[in-house]
């Protein structure tokens, strides 16, 4: 029989694992809750903000007995009630690596069907040694009144801020700007500044200066870059290494192109395939491409443009969105037997997933490098390597 709660209530918790989201499990009169701003091992007063019949939300509020990984918050509306964007600011930046290590382990376990042998030597690890101040571009929304603000945990309702602490500092603190329902603020690898006010740009140029590799990149400003300016050139590190000359590669859900560029490079006289299908991204891909004849870039629904494919490429990169390529598209790529699949991943649980698809089709997840690319938050991102075999045996 599960104890009366109502949404309001203070209830005494012990805090136990970490769950995907930012979360973390408690048990309290017969309830399973899911509670933000805890850490594991920790006692505390929670209040109920939601009350369901399978599982229940609390916010903390009192830390009777801390763990030793508490940290004083920097920001003044990082904790219950306030800003939904930080979710482990109250915990050392080591630790929160822990915790997403966990996370990351019970995801290709769980969803992706591995033993916990089998994943126990992959972890979090750091991307450089910045907590804060690492954003390169930062988002505020508007408010009924003009204030710009963020968004609270699972709400439509925005708390005024006038300063993000993730920011880098230049664009950190809201700029004066007038906005009905947005300000977005990026600044590039050379340190320039562009803004851009309910879409459009106010200040700044069109294109901001990215830096990989020492290359030139010029991205929309209104379009997708990695966020932590030291992570597309790990990415590409990471991703592209795996390219022989005379290889023919797709690199699936392209964005701008980043990985097609190096993967041109890497396969010299072969030949990429760049699929992509919004239409700023694909914009940019072309703009940055055209000197790489290699590249063919094909503005496209990735499972539509799979259905008729030419050929069977020897890798494939996958860098779908937050939720996942999904079982059609992994069975799609699967049914043309790449040698080698770079799965990118920014959601754990749809890895584990997709993994769970591609070990069905006779791939095995061989390696895996996972960044604390967003410290202070719950996300990371992962670079997994899944490789085909067929009776245990590679296909070369």
């Amino acid at each position: 029989m599960k104890e009366p709660v109502s949404r309001g209530d203070e209830i005494e918790l012990r805090i136990g694992n970490v769950a995907h989201g930012g979360h973390f499990i408690a048990h309290w009169g017969g309830r399973t809750f899911f509670v933000r701003h805890g850490i594991p091992g920790e006692l505390v007063t929670a209040r109920v903000t939601d009350v369901t019949s399978k599982i229940s939300r609390a916010d903390v509020i009192e830390i009777r007995e801390p763990a030793e990984s508490r940290v004083p918050v920097a920001c003044a509306v990082a904790g219950p009630g306030g800003c939904g964007g930080c979710d482990f600011q109250h915990i050392a930046p080591a630790a929160q690596r822990t915790l997403k290590t966990t996370v990351l382990r019970d995801a290709l376990t769980r969803q992706g069907g591995l033993t916990a042998d089998e994943v126990q030597h992959y972890e979090v690890e750091a991307l450089d040694e910045r907590s804060l101040g690492w954003r390169s571009r930062v988002r505020w929304s508007v408010d009924r009144d003009g204030r710009p603000g963020m968004h609270r945990h699972r709400s439509s309702d925005i708390v005024p801020i006038d300063e993000c602490l993730l920011g880098m500092p230049s664009i950190a603190r809201v700029l004066d700007v007038e906005a009905l329902e947005a300000i977005t603020a990026v600044q590039g690898s050379d340190g320039e500044v562009t803004v851009i006010a309910d879409g459009q740009v106010v200040s700044g140029r069109s294109r901001v200066t990215e830096q990989v590799r020492g290359d030139e990149w010029r991205i929309s400003a209104k379009g997708f870059w990695q966020v932590h300016p030291a992570l597309a050139e790990r990415l590409v590190d990471l991703a592209c290494s795996a390219a022989q000359p005379g290889e023919h590669w797709w690199d699936l859900y392209s964005g701008a192109g980043l990985f097609s560029r190096y993967l041109a490079e890497a396969v010299g006289d072969g030949r990429v395939d760049s699929v992509e299908s919004y239409t700023a991204s694909v914009r940019d891909a072309r703009r940055n491409l055209h000197d790489h004849r290699q590249v063919a870039v094909h503005e496209a629904d990735v499972e539509t443009w799979l259905e008729t494919a030419p050929g069977r490429p020897d890798g494939v990169i996958l860098d779908p969105p937050r939720s996942g390529a999904g079982e059609k598209v992994v069975t799609l790529i699967a049914e043309r037997q790449p040698r080698t699949v770079i799965y990118v991943a920014c959601d754990p649980v749809a890895l584990g997933r997709d993994v769970a698809t591609f070990r069905a089709q006779g791939y095995r997840l061989a390696d895996v490098t996972s960044l604390d690319a967003f410290p202070m938050t719950h996300h990371f991102e992962t670079v997994a390597t899944l490789t085909a075999e067929i009776d245990g045996h590679p296909i070369i």
